[in-house]
């Protein structure tokens, strides 16, 4: 039995979950050294593996798989209707839900901030993002949407507010922005098909807006709970995409009668399964793993949302697509890796937060 205590103090010591061995006045008596964890490193240590494999599994597939089931959704219902549609019903579920567990009603200043936070990661974002996939494939989408790190380390840089720029950073920008320019240069314009600048360039500003939300977000006064936040900047840029599609014209444009089956389908999916499983999943592995395993969605996204595209939509896939996807993917992860051992801790729980937030990646089309 000792030899079995002894063996799990040990591996606590080496995961860094053990934070305080004594004797206690119960412990004295029988000489059983006390191991105290808090309620976070409990829950990662008791985390299964079963849950793990699942939870990844969801933030990897659903996630890479949104960028298709927009691409479907728009098919018969005008974007950012289909985006409204789908972030408010998702966000309104999530905050009854979590009300009814009993979280704190929030603030009005709350809603203020998020309904701006809102505007940026829903309306600037996803509605961008859904508007040009009108014009471009969905790999190309979420190839472009990879850039998100890279934006929010220039808007960091630029604002001052997160780290100086390493030799590691500027290669790792240098290196995206690279494969950005392979993606849609030359070539790819003067191709047979062509490709639109014009869907690939909003794509780019919605990543851009995102980022920039993000930096919004670390200084917005918001609820304590991420969780409830997220759903508040749901319900918010939902109601904003819904104004912004009527005074587009929107409205007019859509039929009901003419939506198709696939395209009611792909919504249902991008509501339950893009917005609400994959984030609760994505969730509950902030409280059971690492922040570097749980950033693997911003390489593993891309890779899902090409081949998808190639499956089922038979969108085009050659040479110049997977050179620009492992030059825009090794230039994000030279720039994770540089920023996971750089950020100021007195920014770490922004950030923190914003992680969990910016879940919704642009990468984001969950």
């Amino acid at each position: 039995m000792q030899t079995e205590q002894g063996t799990q103090i040990r591996m606590l010591l080496r995961s860094g979950q053990l934070l305080h061995i004594g004797v206690g006045p119960s412990a004295k008596a029988s000489s059983k050294p006390a191991v105290h964890l808090d309620a976070t490193q409990m829950e990662k240590h008791q985390a299964s593996t079963l849950g793990l494999v699942s939870a990844f599994a969801a933030i990897y597939l659903i996630w890479g798989s949104t960028y298709l089931g927009i691409r479907y959704a728009i098919e018969t219902i005008p974007p950012l209707l289909m985006m409204a549609a789908r972030h408010f019903t998702a966000g309104i579920v999530l905050y009854g839900w979590l009300r009814l567990r009993g979280t704190s009603a929030p603030k009005w200043s709350h809603w203020r901030n998020a309904a701006v936070a809102g505007g940026f990661f829903f309306l600037g974002s996803h509605g961008s993002l859904a508007w040009a996939e009108q014009k471009v494939p969905s790999g190309l989408a979420a190839l472009l949407c990879a850039t998100l790190p890279l934006w929010i380390v220039l808007l960091s840089n630029f604002m001052g507010s997160k780290r100086d720029l390493s030799g590691r950073v500027i290669a790792g920008l240098l290196l995206g922005f690279a494969g950005v320019a392979i993606l849609i240069g030359p070539a790819a314009v003067e191709s047979e098909h062509g490709l639109s600048l014009i869907g690939a360039a909003t794509v780019l500003l919605g990543a851009f807006l995102w980022a920039a939300g993000t930096m919004y977000t670390q200084g917005a006064k918001l609820p304590a709970s991420t969780t409830l936040s997220s759903a508040m900047q749901m319900v918010a840029g939902g109601i904003i995409l819904f104004l912004v599609s009527l005074a587009t014209g929107e409205g007019r444009q859509f039929h009901f009668f003419a939506v198709t089956l696939k395209s009611a389908m792909a919504l249902a999916y991008l509501m339950v399964f893009g917005s609400l499983v994959a984030f609760t999943a994505f969730t509950w592995l902030h409280k059971v793993s690492s922040p570097t395993r749980n950033s693997t969605y911003a390489y593993v996204n891309p890779v899902v949302a090409v081949f998808l595209g190639w499956l089922l939509a038979g969108e085009a896939v050659g040479a110049r697509t997977l050179i620009a996807t492992a030059i825009i993917l090794s230039g994000v992860a030279l720039v994770n890796r540089a920023g996971h051992g750089s950020v100021h801790p007195r920014q770490e729980g922004r950030e923190r937060r914003m992680v969990r937030v910016g879940e919704h990646q642009c990468s984001a089309a969950d």
